[in-house]
């Protein structure tokens, strides 16, 4: 495991719970090329996933969270342990979504990679006349 000194976060948030509040051991993390989620107290769950990866995200904005200034932002991708992701009940949820466009963007660019690229469509085999 990295030494936290070794990331350069853009942004981090705690899951909040009733009334908009951090009292959660749930921990979110956004560097430029990954998201990463740390769970529990004792014994610490780290998930990562890479920023590319990324196939489709979605805004959910419940009233009781709505009412806290807080949103949920679902996340699919192709990768193989954690193909959807929640970041449950985060502050300036709208803000997030767009960064995560922004550095998930420039990780595609880096790799040369688009949505059309993630698809599993097997050209050569198809039957398409």
């Amino acid at each position: 495991m990295a030494k936290k000194e070794e990331f350069s976060y853009i942004w981090t948030d705690k899951k909040r719970t009733i009334f908009g509040l951090p009292l959660s051991f749930t921990r979110y993390f956004l560097t430029e090329s990954k998201i990463i989620t740390r769970t529990g107290f004792f014994s610490i769950d780290e998930d990562e996933l890479d920023l590319y990866k990324i196939t489709d995200k979605k805004l959910r904005l419940p009233l009781m969270q709505r009412l806290f200034k807080c949103g949920s932002i679902v996340i699919f991708s192709k990768d193989t342990d954690t193909p959807s992701k929640e970041l449950c009940s985060i502050k300036n949820s709208r803000k997030v979504s767009e960064l995560i466009d922004k550095y998930l963007n420039a990780q595609r660019d880096k790799y040369g990679i688009r949505g059309r690229d993630m698809m599993n469509v097997d050209i050569d085999n198809c039957d398409c006349e």
